[in-house]
């Protein structure tokens, strides 16, 4: 994904102001070993109520969190809670939740080691992710850095002819001050960074880019870009013959061509370079198999056509966006991505990963219901002044989840991890 001069300078503007570049760049390239080790956390394959409380306590004692709903002490019976989030509501799908971790990350918000939670039903998941995690820290943990973001919404207007577009077009290029006058009347945190055009014949497709502050912003954009046109189209000298609030071009819940040419959400990229050590003695092979492995494998996902070109990102993202709240159809374009391994000079494995479209929130929507609140304090990632932090960690345990697949795949463990950890003794 190709930024713009405008939106790069903008970009870079926000991390110098969230971490100066300089003091940035020292702090990724030095904190590798400041952390001090945490203490193993129990892992166990089967579940039991003694793994469980063992493992509540140690994360409370390591958080200061308490969870009093995931632990079942609490439970859930105010359903005004559910106002703005269910209709029709008769009770709750139950889904499976364990932790991984600790995860190492470094970036412009996220700068601690962090107890991931991930809602999942797929055995061998989790214990493939923590695996992930595990050899990440012991390589100094994952550099994130959320470079850009922007939520879209891209109505869509027809006229008689392509010249009716090009004078609608003109008069809402006038009206830049009275947009955002409007978008300030509807949403006291949205801001309006870009209003792009499309036109194609007698349709005039135009995309209203947002900032969207700690909200993943969909509703929020939707509301906003609804009040512009509903002002705008009555005072247009050339009127379309009709339009709708969305012309099915902004990649809303779908994986486009768009993903690598523009941002939906945020853009994170995540690094982290593996020793030899470290890959032969936790992902049980070595940083030739894994390179020569992911070589073959990006061959193989270009011919299939996919977006991207990545090995299960939806995964790891799936799980950790049913757990903390976020809208889980969002996985279709967040789960677009591109991963690379290859070996360094010295024979050790780098990685990276890099999503365009994390459409992520810390809050609104379902972040403020109560097991979903409780896996976003575990994170250190509740409220306001946390979703880009809380991109950085996605991305971090998506990378996570890339490094375990390969090592299994390269090494030939895959079927036999699912043997045994993925079905019914």
């Amino acid at each position: 994904m190709a930024s713009s001069e405008e939106k790069t300078s903008k970009a870079l503007r926000k991390i110098e102001a969230i971490h100066g570049l300089a003091q940035l760049t020292t702090h990724i390239r030095t904190r590798k070993s400041e952390l001090p080790p945490r203490d193993s956390f129990p892992i166990e394959e089967m579940a039991s109520t003694a793994g469980q409380q063992t493992r509540l306590q140690f994360l409370n004692a390591q958080t200061g969190h308490s969870f009093q709903y995931l632990n079942g002490v609490a439970p859930f019976t105010d359903l005004s809670q559910l106002e703005g989030n269910i209709e029709n509501y008769i009770g709750m799908t139950m889904i499976p939740t364990g932790v991984i971790g600790p995860l190492r990350v470094t970036g412009t918000a996220a700068n601690d080691d962090y107890y991931i939670p991930l809602a999942t039903s797929e055995g061998a998941l989790v214990a493939s992710y923590h695996r992930g995690a595990k050899a990440t820290r012991l390589c100094g943990g994952v550099t994130s850095v959320c470079l850009v973001d922007g939520v879209q919404r891209s109505p869509v207007f027809r006229f008689n002819d392509v010249s009716g577009a090009v004078s609608f077009l003109s008069f809402v290029y006038s009206r830049r001050e009275q947009m955002d006058e409007i978008v300030r009347a509807h949403s006291r945190h949205a801001v309006l960074d870009d209003v792009r055009a499309n036109i194609e014949g007698n349709h005039l497709i135009l995309t209203f880019e947002f900032q969207t502050g700690d909200a993943s912003g969909q509703n929020m954009v939707t509301i906003c870009t609804n009040a512009i046109c509903t002002a705008l189209v009555p005072e247009a000298p050339e009127k379309p013959l009709a339009w709708y609030i969305e012309g099915n071009y902004s990649g809303d819940k779908k994986a486009t061509a768009l993903s690598f040419t523009t941002v939906r959400g945020k853009k994170v990229t995540a690094e982290c370079e593996l020793s030899r050590a470290v890959v032969e003695k936790v992902l049980k092979t070595t940083p030739e198999a894994m390179a020569d492995y992911w070589q073959s494998s990006t061959i193989g996902v270009i011919q299939s056509g996919a977006i991207g070109a990545q090995g299960h990102v939806a995964n790891g993202l799936t799980a950790l966006f049913l757990a903390t709240g976020q809208d889980a159809a969002c996985i279709a374009e967040a789960a677009t991505g591109i991963t690379r391994m290859q070996l360094t000079a010295e024979g050790n494995l780098y990685t990276c990963v890099t999503l365009p479209n994390l459409i992520v929130g810390t809050v609104g929507g379902g972040t403020g219901l109560p097991t979903q609140r409780e896996c976003l304090q575990l994170m250190q990632c509740a409220g306001a002044g946390n979703a880009r932090k809380f991109a950085e960690i996605c991305a971090a345990v998506a990378l996570s989840g890339e490094i375990s697949i390969a090592a299994a795949l390269s090494a030939g463990h895959f079927a036999s991890a699912h043997q045994k950890l993925g079905r019914k003794k």
